[in-house]
């Protein structure tokens, strides 16, 4: 492994260990959220410069993905919806959801991390995977959970 693709699995580890330990306390941990997005992103425009080949997104598991949603869900209450560019100005018409990225960045890592911990793994084919997933699906989240938060941070919301 390059020292860049370690430094990625590092930050997607941690980042999953985030998203783990969701908790009651939902300021702390909103705040360790909001700091490790910019290293996840940060880390993934590293290895996206050393283009290779192939790769394609995870398949979801969706009870999984939806056992996470809904616990994120909950525990964001009205900090979770937020405004999309092509949306209504009706409250109930915000189609954003912090609890959707979130979940689904977490869960194209954390696939790719269970299958690093495996003794026949590929991490050529990981890393091919999570470039493939951030170009055509957890990218966009990437940058709508970064944008809400700055959005959440800089109106002292977190």
């Amino acid at each position: 492994m390059t020292a860049e693709f370690e430094n990625l699995r590092r930050i997607a580890s941690e980042y999953c260990r985030i998203i783990e330990s969701v908790g009651n306390d939902r300021g702390e941990w909103l705040q360790q959220v909001f700091r490790i997005l910019p290293q996840l992103h940060a880390a993934i425009a590293v290895v996206l410069e050393q283009e290779s080949a192939g790769g394609r997104p995870v398949e979801a598991n969706l009870e999984q993905r939806f056992s996470l949603f809904t616990k994120l869900h909950q525990l964001l209450g009205e900090k979770d919806a937020y405004w999309m560019e092509y949306d209504l100005g009706h409250e109930e018409c915000r189609s954003g959801s912090l609890a959707d990225d979130l979940t689904d960045i977490y869960c194209e890592l954390k696939q790719g991390l269970m299958l690093l911990e495996e003794e026949k793994s590929d991490p050529d084919g990981i890393l091919r995977n999570w470039r493939a997933g951030y170009r055509i699906h957890w990218g966009k989240h990437l940058v709508d959970a970064e944008r809400h938060l700055y959005d959440l941070s800089s109106r002292g919301h977190i």
